[in-house]
């Protein structure tokens, strides 16, 4: 029987075996299961700062994972070889309990608890919430990088268990989130619920030629101050990646002209990459 995955703005409808546009969730006997639970592509220790978060903890570091699959296509994906692919990048199995424990084992390297980042992390949305209960009852935090585009319920029964979040703001038309696979309307309800409920920073990334305009730039400042002019506002560098090999990265002078525009909304904007 098909079955319909509620998760995203998507609605993925599937048949049984067939698998969603995220490639990490699959209709199995009438039932939407994750495929990457527990699958790892990606652990590493990093610097709170790298997630991007400015304004949280600073100068602590985190433990992050990541495992496979994303909800979105963009063209200019910093880390496609394992958001848009499978299982068979899967380097390691991990449970909800080891990864708490390596959390805790680390601590004394200044680890202060998990992000979930590198591919889009909600695709594997079970294994997240399940983490996330574990990680607070440890006493450690839980940190989410996200590209936003997650349903509103799921959204509203996750944030509890989050203390910080990082969403990324690719741009603020929807044309352009049109051809990303995307939902501007879905981000920005993600981005407000998100900043009544805990830390939230915001990423843009800067591509040339798509979203670079004082204009676009002013429009998304002006709106996310609309939330709270003291979201932190990252203004991040595009460099040819995957699919857009064929432009050149953009120039920093464009980065800092945009960072400066944004500063007359927000009070708290930096600039990445640069």
């Amino acid at each position: 029987m098909s079955v319909t995955c509620d998760l995203c703005f998507h609605h993925c409808r599937l048949g049984e075996g067939q698998t969603g546009l995220c490639r990490a969730r699959a209709n199995r006997n009438g039932t939407v299961v994750p495929l990457n639970y527990g699958k790892l592509t990606a652990l590493a220790l990093d610097p709170i700062e790298k997630k991007p978060l400015r304004r949280f903890h600073p100068g602590s570091r985190i433990l992050s994972v990541g495992s496979f699959g994303c909800n979105l296509h963009c063209p200019f994906c910093q880390n496609a070889g394992i958001a848009a692919v499978g299982a068979e990048t899967c380097t390691r199995d991990c449970t909800p309990d080891r990864l708490v424990q390596e959390a805790l084992r680390l601590q004394g390297e200044g680890n202060i608890g998990v992000a979930y980042t590198y591919n889009e992390p909600l695709v594997g949305y079970e294994f997240v919430r399940d983490c996330a209960g574990l990680v607070h009852r440890a006493g450690l935090v839980n940190v989410l990088v996200t590209n936003g585009t997650i349903g509103e319920a799921p959204w509203r029964a996750l944030l509890p268990l989050l203390d910080a979040v990082n969403i990324d703001l690719k741009g603020f038309t929807e044309d352009w989130y049109r051809r990303l696979g995307g939902d501007l309307a879905t981000v920005k309800r993600s981005i407000a619920l998100a900043a009544e409920a805990c830390h939230l920073e915001v990423t843009t990334l800067v591509v040339p030629g798509e979203n670079d305009t004082e204009e676009e730039m002013r429009a998304l400042s002006a709106w996310l101050a609309s939330v709270d002019p003291d979201i932190p506002l990252h203004v991040s560098r595009f460099f040819p990646r995957h699919r857009m090999q064929d432009r050149s990265a953009t120039p920093v002078r464009t980065v800092w002209r945009l960072a400066e525009v944004a500063r007359e909304r927000l009070r708290f904007v930096y600039t990445g990459n640069c």
